[in-house]
């Protein structure tokens, strides 16, 4: 099991969310889609992220941006940084992702994303969620009724601190075996090299048997 802990506020996530997908299908290995709130780790463990935003080193800014454009050329996505809206608040989004749950989940989150980072929308606003709602299939009466719901809102937040507790630190946090931990869209080959291990083992294990 693949666990991927996620904000859709996230850049890097995109791609990770994008790139995992395949890797996950090759493998034959099912993915927890495990929605949490960024802002809340940024909070609590990690408000150095906040410093950065606010005085940022101009020669890192401007590498993060080729970086992730040529992240993003790779994968074949396209991602406006920064939007116009940056950074937004994602928590209805977040929030509609555990309401879904795992079934509906991906083309809501993939419709959020690239609402966000290809089209330069604000995910915080009422509209903007319902039209991915429609685009998707799903109701937004029931959406915007179900996210307000008081045992979804204590979910993403139960999400987001364990993902704390577990040593994460931001988005996408990835999980193998539940303690192998992986952060960001870059550390996906170590990811591949990981499946691979296991891969080997087993068949090994299997020739001894």
């Amino acid at each position: 099991m693949i666990e991927f802990f996620f904000d859709c506020s996230s850049p890097w996530t995109y791609l990770a969310f994008h790139n995992i997908q395949p890797l996950a299908k090759e493998f034959g290995e099912e993915i927890s889609w495990r929605p949490i709130l960024v802002g809340g780790i940024f909070n609590s463990i990690n408000p150095s992220v906040y410093a950065s935003r606010e005085t940022p080193v101009p020669a890192k800014a401007r590498y993060m941006k080729k970086d992730l454009g040529d992240w993003a050329r790779s994968a074949g996505l396209a991602i406006k940084m920064p939007p116009t809206v940056f950074p937004v608040n994602s928590v209805k989004a977040m929030r509609g992702c555990i309401w879904l749950g795992s079934d509906a989940m991906v083309p809501f989150a993939r419709g959020v994303f690239e609402a966000y980072w290809g089209d330069d929308k604000d995910i915080s606003k009422d509209d903007i969620l319902t039209e991915i709602c429609t685009r998707t299939g799903i109701d937004p009466a029931k959406f915007f009724a179900g996210i307000g719901d008081q045992a979804i809102k204590d979910q993403l937040k139960v999400n987001t601190d364990e993902v704390i507790a577990r040593g994460g630190f931001g988005s996408p946090t990835i999980y193998l075996d539940k303690t192998d931990m992986y952060f960001g869209n870059d550390r996906l080959p170590l990811i591949r090299e990981a499946l691979q291990r296991r891969r080997v083992g087993a068949g090994s294990a299997e020739s001894a048997a």
